[in-house]
């Protein structure tokens, strides 16, 4: 199932220029939280007997309701990302593994997958010259890029806020490995039944349902903390506050 969607993982995600022309996204974490894992569970614990849906049809079910909701999102809003393309593809590979019947240790392998390719890739950003941390942070349309350069020149502290900059990126690489880690522990305890059984389609649902508190929460609040060492990053270096450091139009709302 999809364990992470764009309201967590927009924090290392560009702004699309197609964007600019696109009705504003409304944040809908309710609806979201409902579509994405709470009516997909009930479906695959409840609906995929053979008096029901059967395993095949309620594991259709339960995985098309994100993905339409997703696409939905796509068409309205025009909002399309590397996330929302590894999230695509996470429901396309579960769908497969239950629908072909193959072994749930690569159902184990998947979900460890996802959160260690960001991960990665976040890693990798740091050996070229726009790494992810700071092209969410350098955004002109947020804070005042030129205040804060201009400040951090003024107090010869350029090399030390880039280098706490990596270790900022550092940080968030291993938020992923953490995922990654849940994900797999968590999918080989939960997930023991064959796929294309009822039982498996029970414990998807139930590994759905369990990756909420155990390791999107705990990601959401590692995510929170890097957040704020990144804030103090800027203020120390900088002497700014935070008003300072919005961009004019941000300040003013």
């Amino acid at each position: 199932m999809i364990l992470y969607n764009d309201r967590i993982l927009e924090i290392l995600i560009w702004n699309n220029k197609l964007m600019n022309n696109a009705p504003a996204h409304k944040k809908r974490p309710m609806v979201d939280l409902m579509v994405s894992i709470v009516i997909p569970s009930i479906v695959l614990m409840k609906l995929s007997g053979d008096d029901d849906l059967g395993a095949a049809g309620g594991l259709i079910v339960a995985l098309a309701l994100p993905l339409l909701w997703g696409l939905f999102e796509l068409i309205k809003y025009r909002k399309f990302n590397f996330i929302a393309l590894l999230g695509l593809v996470s429901v396309l590979l579960t769908g497969g593994i239950g629908l072909f019947e193959l072994d749930t240790k690569w159902l184990a392998i998947k979900e460890a997958a996802i959160p260690a390719l960001i991960g990665a890739a976040v890693l990798i950003s740091t050996f070229t010259p726009y790494p992810l941390i700071k092209a969410l942070l350098f955004n002109p349309e947020v804070i005042d890029v030129d205040k804060i350069k201009q400040k951090l020149a003024e107090n010869n502290s350029t090399a030390i806020f880039d280098k706490r900059l990596l270790n900022a990126t550092y940080l968030v690489a291993g938020s992923f490995v953490f995922s990654a880690i849940m994900n797999y522990i968590l999918a080989k305890w939960i997930v023991t039944s064959p796929a294309g059984t009822p039982e498996f389609n029970e414990q998807l649902g139930q590994l759905t349902l369990y990756s909420y508190p155990v390791i999107t929460l705990p990601s959401l609040l590692i995510m929170g903390g890097i957040f704020y060492y990144l804030w103090r990053t800027i203020n120390d270096s900088t002497g700014l506050s935070l008003e300072e450091v919005l961009a004019p139009n941000n300040s003013q709302k």
